[in-house]
């Protein structure tokens, strides 16, 4: 049983619109904010010396939100693809993007490339940004990619176990995640990382995103340190 391991925190950013509307702003001050918060909660780990941090920015499905809002969102990607990741750059943070890139526009994917490439060697904490992303689609990819090198003859099927259906993911290189924590009090998890939280500890905060912060990701973290990881065995 593991009870003191710490390394790859996933979140769910759930709260944004509700923050909003709670307050009487337009839906695009709540994600505003939401994106500050991610960078100080990024900072946060970093300090608390977590060193894979993956955050759920943009699913598959939310792409069939109102297209005002789809929009929104991406000139908010682009405004924090230019700005907003340049203080985790400064501390010393890689920047890494996964999903499916084929459905963003040209410019951000250029900018996710820049980014991705300028960060590569920075080594303090991972930030891996699930954008256009969906667990299920992930998979199937994963099987496609299997099934074509079955197809051209450079895999057998009694080759594919769990570490080769792994190694076609897109977080092939980062440990899977030790907790997941979603905001808002959701309790699911919404096609997201569904292969790699096979075994994960789960933790489902009230708090909007917007409000969560660095006292209360501590706070998490403690509780989980109490925890006892048994991976199903007694």
């Amino acid at each position: 049983m593991e009870t003191k391991s710490l390394t790859h925190i996933a979140f769910i950013m759930d709260g944004n619109r509700r923050w909003a509307k709670n307050r009487g702003l337009p839906i695009a001050a709540g994600h505003r904010q939401g994106a500050e918060t991610l960078v100080e909660i990024a900072k946060a780990a970093k300090e608390m010396d977590v060193k894979y941090m993956t955050v759920y920015a943009f699913s598959t499905e939310n792409w069939q939100r109102e297209p005002a809002e789809v929009e929104t969102l991406m000139n908010l990607l682009r405004h924090y693809l230019d700005t907003g990741f340049k203080e985790l750059q400064e501390n010393n943070a890689r920047i890494v993007f996964i999903g499916e890139r084929q459905m963003l526009a040209a410019d951000i994917l250029e900018k996710m490339a820049k980014i991705e490439a300028d960060t590569a060697q920075n080594n303090a904490v991972t930030l891996c940004v699930a954008l256009s992303y969906g667990g299920r689609q992930e998979i199937t990819a994963a099987a496609r990619e299997l099934a074509k090198e079955v197809q051209q003859g450079t895999l057998k099927p009694e080759e594919i176990d769990m570490a080769k259906f792994a190694s076609k993911l897109y977080t092939v290189d980062m440990p899977e995640p030790d907790l997941m924590i979603r905001t808002s009090g959701e309790e699911r998890i919404s096609n997201y990382l569904l292969w790699q939280l096979a075994y994960t500890e789960f933790y489902f905060s009230p708090t909007l995103w917007p409000d969560f912060s660095k006292e209360e990701l501590k706070k998490i973290i403690e509780e989980y340190l109490t925890r006892e990881r048994r991976y199903g065995k007694s």
